[in-house]
């Protein structure tokens, strides 16, 4: 029998375990995550990309390490930033373990830029782009209204900066004002306002309530934090995009948004805004006065010149009275020039000549002959007229009786009937009338309505004639 030898029992110099690498894993990544839960990290992002997954890989690097960056698709919808290669930001989130590669890395809940000098960056930037495509051109500009009937305001529906405007508008020029309320700081305050700013600009000019004249975008003070609503993208291509002139009155006098290069005109408040959306009231009617005044001082000195020019034709005329006395004395000159001249011998031609004076018409006498033949004509003209009025009202008289006879209230009173649908419509063929049709029947003597029963195809029923009587129904008269 052969002898069974056993291997020798396995010898080690210490007492640690034996573990597998995935448990050394799971106990480092348990271990991180346990005393890293939450964590803020600031850094500098690099090697950004986006998986087709939707999540998003980077890193986040200063001048003594780098740290692997992780942020799932239902993270990075709500991060409220775009990440790029070179910013600045501070993550929010947890520290764990990624046993694939044995690294350790963040899983990013929230992104924030770091500091106001990565934020004045990032403005400027975009600002540089956006121009770039000429959204700020100056030929883009509208004309704003001289005087709105309906503004409308985008700003929080809370706060101060509401009631400065409604006030500063009622001491001016009081106007309809339309408020659509939105947030104006913090997340998903950007695509409020654009979305406002777009609504107005769906109304329709009938609509109720009417679509605005001009709108304004307003917000008080703040940090560049606070503003930086104003500077996304989304609103400043709204504004762009808006057939209505808008006003930006976002921040104070020094604060500067990316909304204020691409608004129709910008104002360094609230308050100035509602000033340059109208003008004073009370500065207008003493306009109208003025110019009123000046108008009516300009009439009077033009009808004093016209009558001074008058008076002035006026006397250059010649006096008729007048010149015939010159007429007459020069003629009685020459007589006796001509008596003295020629003696007894021009007697007779003196004669002759007198009574041809005696023959020219006086002046007095020649407009009294004229005014007789108008008076005649007058006389005249004015049976022919009264014939024409007369002949104008038999026509029209006529013309009158025959519209009254051809109208259908003629019609009614002869018995007949005018049917009309719930519009107003005649109804002229009884095709399309359907069952609970309401209709109305107008009478001579008023209106009525009727619901249809059966619909228009249904065929009418048929009329019973009377029977004819023959000669053995006619009774005996005996």
């Amino acid at each position: 029998m052969a002898e069974t030898t056993n291997p020798p029992p396995e010898t080690t110099d210490h007492n640690l375990p034996v573990v597998s690498v995935g448990d050394i894993s799971r106990a480092i990544k348990g271990t991180l995550e346990g005393a890293f839960a939450r964590i803020r990290v600031r850094g500098e992002i690099s090697g950004f990309k986006r998986a087709a997954s939707g999540h998003l890989y980077f890193t986040l690097k200063d001048a003594d390490a780098v740290l692997d960056a992780v942020c799932w698709r239902g993270g990075a919808g709500r991060l409220g930033l775009a990440p790029e290669d070179g910013m600045e930001v501070v993550a929010t989130g947890r520290i764990t373990a990624y046993a694939g590669r044995s690294k350790y890395q963040i899983v990013v809940e929230t992104l924030e830029l770091a500091g106001a000098g990565a934020l004045l960056k990032l403005l400027e930037d975009r600002r540089r782009k956006l121009a770039d495509e000429g959204l700020f051109d100056e030929e883009n500009k509208k004309p704003l209204p001289f005087l709105p009937e309906v503004i409308g305001v985008v700003t929080s529906p809370t706060g101060a900066v509401i009631r400065d405007i409604l006030h500063r508008l009622r001491d001016r020029f009081p106007r309809h004002v339309l408020l659509w309320p939105v947030l104006v700081q913090g997340k998903g305050a950007a695509e409020q306002v654009a979305d406002a700013i777009d609504g107005f600009n769906q109304f329709a000019d009938a609509a109720t309530p009417p679509r605005p004249d001009v709108i304004i975008v307003a917000r008080g003070g703040g940090s560049l934090e606070d503003l930086w609503a104003f500077n996304e993208e989304v609103v400043v291509r709204a504004v762009a995009a808006s057939a209505i002139p808008l006003i930006s009155a976002v921040g104070h006098e020094t604060d500067t948004t990316l909304i204020d290069f691409v608004a129709d005109r910008r104002a360094p408040t609230p308050s100035a805004a509602a000033e340059i959306a109208v003008p004073v009231r009370i500065e207008l009617l003493a306009q109208v006065l003025d110019d009123g005044s000046r108008l009516v001082s300009a009439v009077n000195r033009l009808l004093r010149e016209l009558s001074t020019q008058l008076e002035g034709a006026r006397r250059g005329l010649p006096n008729l009275g007048r010149l015939v006395e010159g007429f007459l004395q020069r003629l009685d000159d020459w007589n006796e020039r001509l008596v003295k001249g020629l003696g007894s011998s021009l007697e007779t031609r003196r004669a002759a000549l007198g009574e041809l004076v005696a023959h020219i018409p006086h002046p007095r006498a020649e407009l009294r002959h004229a005014r007789s033949q108008i008076d005649h004509v007058a006389g005249a003209l004015e049976p022919a007229v009264r014939l024409r009025l007369r002949d104008g009202r038999n026509r029209l008289d006529h013309a009158a009786e025959l519209l009254r006879s051809l109208s259908y209230q003629r019609v009614l009173e002869r018995g007949f009937v005018l049917v009309r649908d719930a519009a107003d419509s005649p109804v002229m063929m009884r095709q399309g009338l359907k069952p609970g049709m309401d209709l109305t029947l107008h009478f001579q003597d008023g209106d009525t309505g009727v619901t249809v029963r059966n619909g228009g195809t249904r065929k009418p029923p048929k009329v019973k004639r009377a029977k004819r009587p023959t000669d053995d129904d006619q009774g005996s008269l005996l």
